[in-house]
């Protein structure tokens, strides 16, 4: 009997370092909750930037905005929230560029700070901050999925400088369902037809190829549009040129 009851309390005290273990891997996968407003600064040329983070936590996903960059808000993508922390990455645009930002985030223990390493995807820049949580929660809940695009679809004139001749590009886009068709002209092969055009909210590009000295080249444009102008950056595809310029909307003739 005694050797039964040994038995007993050795099996139970099996089962409950089964319990305990398996409690503790579910609080080691759990993920961290970063549902909310969160606010903090970090130092570029100098000067002191202040973002501010808006979360939701959705089965480990994490959808949000991010304001404070030279696009804002800026949608959260591929945002993911584990036991430690939270990473995610955001577009912004800046000086006629997009570049895709990677955020890596730890969360403290008392679950109200987070420390962020974030940079460049293609490592050229990178930098620390850390972002308390706000009582801010009014504006906590996450924005819509899709953001909305502008119509981009009409003529579009500009000029930009190469080799001390004004070079005057007219653009005939359309868009529809986050697709850009259309022509350029003005350039040496004209007009050359647009490939691969997207919309993205208001970031447009697209590629066209055109002829120079016997050569063919990819141009790379890409546009951050407003109602009335188009922010261009361009270049060929090996980065080994590139300029900038701004496209005005034709106003259709009543006629």
């Amino acid at each position: 009997m005694r050797f039964v009851g040994r038995a007993a309390g050795l099996v139970a005290g099996l089962l409950m370092l089964n319990v305990a273990a398996a409690f503790g891997v579910a609080q080691a996968t759990s993920t961290a909750d970063v549902t909310g407003t969160w606010k903090g600064s970090f130092e570029l040329h100098d000067s002191s930037m202040p973002l501010v983070f808006h979360f939701a936590v959705a089965n480990g996903t994490v959808p949000g905005t991010l304001e404070g960059l030279p696009t804002t808000p800026a949608e959260i993508h591929d945002g993911k929230s584990d036991a430690d922390g939270i990473t995610f990455s955001v577009n912004t645009y800046y000086q006629g560029q997009t570049y895709k930002l990677i955020y890596k985030g730890k969360v403290s223990v008392a679950g109200d700070a987070i420390a962020f390493t974030f940079g460049t995807d293609d490592g050229s820049w990178s930098t620390q901050m850390s972002a308390a949580k706000s009582a801010d929660t009014a504006s906590a809940a996450p924005p819509a999925a899709v953001p909305v695009a502008v119509d981009v679809s009409g003529t579009w004139r500009g000029s930009f400088d190469y080799n001390g001749q004004s070079i005057p590009p007219v653009l005939h886009l359309t868009s529809g369902s986050g697709a850009v068709k259309g022509t350029v002209e003005g350039l040496p092969t004209t007009p050359a037809e647009i490939e691969e055009g997207k919309l993205d909210g208001d970031i447009v590009s697209f590629w066209v190829n055109t002829q120079y000295q016997g050569a063919t080249y990819k141009l790379v444009y890409k546009g951050k549009a407003t109602a009335g102008t188009n922010a261009f950056s361009l270049g060929t595809e090996d980065a080994s040129w590139g300029t900038q310029f701004t496209a005005t909307k034709a106003v259709a003739s009543s006629q």
